[in-house]
Order: C-alpha cells, then structure tokens, then sequence
C-alpha cells in the first residue's frame, strides 16, 4: 500500500457533474476531501454520499470543498445527484488516472472474487497542498464521513 500521508496530492482536472471542470490547484489555500468511490447508485456507494450529503453543510461551514470521484462519466454522475439531492460534485475519471495517482485503482475481493477496480478510499488535502490523512480502505461507508469530519474538527 502507497503511503500518502506527508506528500504533495497529485493534480488533476477532472469534468464535474456541474457542468465544469475542476483543478486541485483552483482549491489551493483551503481543505479539500477526496472521496473515491466504485459505482454510482450502488448500496455501498448510495449510503456514503449519502452520508456526506448529510453531514455537508458542517463540511462547508469549515471551509472544506467535498469531491468523490470514480470512473462513471457525467451522465450517471448527474442521476445519481439528482436522485439523492447530492450537496457536493462528483467528478468523473474514465481513465481512472486520479484514482491511480491517489492508490484508489487496484486489486481487490469482491464478493470472494479478485478484482480490479475503485477502492473505496478518502484522503484530505491541506490547504498547502499536502495529503494530511489517507483511509487507504473505508470499511464501514455509512460512518465514513462522520469520521472525517471528527478528523476534520479535531484538527481546529
């Protein structure tokens, strides 16, 4: 598993369901969550972007700009926001080169099977562009954003 903790976040500029494109460097200067996430409107996926839905005002209120990210293109991205009033962008990486440069694309069990595809991870970025804390895998997605905002407070 990459260590990210203490480096500099890989840039990137990736098509939100907005309408707009955006760049870790426009974010230079404030907190920022990347959420990576397999597949938009599945139970896992459903529950924790429900979950920063819900906690997202507190996420604002804090100065800190909420992004999941997975390789479904804008379309389904725009469904699933709808569907879910979704409070936040989701940003789409078909290539899954961000979820590569974030350690979020590999190897894992699905259903007793190995499998390549998005791993369920989160990392936040500091305003000086650093990765200040990685999950490398988010077990419980319901509770996950909870945890980062309590990793968020706890900072002050």
């Amino acid at each position: 598993m990459k260590e990210l903790e203490g480096t500099k976040a890989p840039d990137f500029a990736l098509e939100g369901s907005d309408g707009k494109r955006h760049a870790l460097r426009d974010y230079r200067g404030r907190t920022v969550v990347l959420y990576f996430y397999p597949k938009d409107d599945t139970p896992g996926c459903t529950l924790e972007a429900c979950s920063f839905r819900d906690l997202n005002d507190r996420f604002r209120e804090a100065g800190v700009a909420v992004f999941g990210i997975s390789k479904d293109g804008l379309d389904a991205h725009g469904k699933f926001v709808s569907k879910y009033g979704l409070s936040f962008i989701l940003l789409s990486d078909p290539e899954a080169k961000t979820l590569q440069d974030y350690a979020a694309w590999g190897e894992k069990n699905l259903y007793g099977k190995k499998v390549t595809g998005a791993i369920r991870s989160t990392v936040v970025i500091g305003p000086d562009g650093k990765i200040v804390k990685h999950w490398p895998q988010v077990k419980d997605a319901g509770a996950h954003p909870a945890e980062v905002l309590r990793f968020l407070e706890g900072r002050g």
